[in-house]
């Protein structure tokens, strides 16, 4: 029978993000064993090493992500049973230098610099440095993953002739960024490619074909109303009032964590 309609929430979308959250634990994991590539004593000889290992971990944990991107597209399309085969495009892995970029980013603060030119990150100990630098490269190893996953669905949905629309799915403890996006509903046109997603976001895409219609989830509509009342008609500062509404009446956290 067809779905005639489909929401940011339920048994569908809410198994796919779980799955892939399920996949940044394991890519965490990881990164993580990595480390031990990255020999204090000769930072600048072992660091490319570090950079190449990574980058395979994230190509590999970046075609599971399409994979999983793909499934659920199939599996929502079906659900609404529209007509016409088609064959999900599957993304590839993020580009090496998109990778390689990113990771230098993460580990920019591990090199000696001149004490009267460093920030205080910069002046810390290398051992807090690296540290730091192993979170950060945690985090945009995980959107580079996330994104080869909502990718692939973005680009069946601008594909497909059966798809209409798209909506955002936010889990209950996103962030305020992220709940506001999510409270939109299926705003975005079939060729909007444009994800907008910060390091550690879950987000995911959910596609609406021909017929079906959007129903937000109740939490979906709940950040809608709190952004109407407290937030809408307030130009340049609607996110900070949104991220106030929430932390005094959503009853999800609202966290540094996403």
């Amino acid at each position: 029978m067809m779905a005639t309609t489909v929401s940011d929430g339920g048994r569908g979308p809410d198994r796919y993000r779980s799955a892939q959250r399920g996949l940044t634990r394991l890519l965490v994991r990881d990164v993580r064993g990595l480390r031990r590539l990255i020999i204090p004593s000769r930072l600048r000889q072992s660091m490319p090493d570090w950079f190449a290992a990574v980058q395979a971990v994230v190509d590999q944990y970046a075609q599971a992500s399409a994979a999983l991107g793909a499934e659920f597209y199939d599996v929502q399309r079906d659900a609404a049973a529209v007509p016409g085969a088609f064959t999900v495009p599957v993304s590839e892995p993020p580009p090496p230098e998109k990778t390689e970029a990113s990771l230098r980013w993460a580990a920019k603060d591990v090199w000696e610099r001149d004490p009267e030119l460093a920030t205080a990150a910069q002046r810390e100990p290398l051992d807090i440095r690296l540290v730091q630098a192993e979170k950060k490269a945690e985090l945009v190893a995980q959107k580079l993953v996330a994104d080869t996953g909502r990718s692939t669905v973005l680009e069946a949905v601008r594909q497909d002739p059966q798809a209409r629309a798209w909506a955002r799915s936010a889990a209950l403890g996103a962030c305020a960024f992220c709940k506001m996006l999510a409270s939109r509903g299926s705003v975005y046109a079939q060729d909007t490619v444009d994800f907008r997603a910060h390091d550690g976001c879950h987000c995911g895409v959910i596609p609406v074909f021909a017929g079906q219609t959007f129903e937000p989830s109740p939490q979906a509509r709940e950040w809608a109303r709190l952004y109407e009342e407290y937030a809408a008609g307030h130009s340049g500062s609607q996110l900070r009032r949104f991220r106030r509404a929430l932390a005094e009446h959503d009853s999800n956290p609202l966290p540094g964590s996403f």
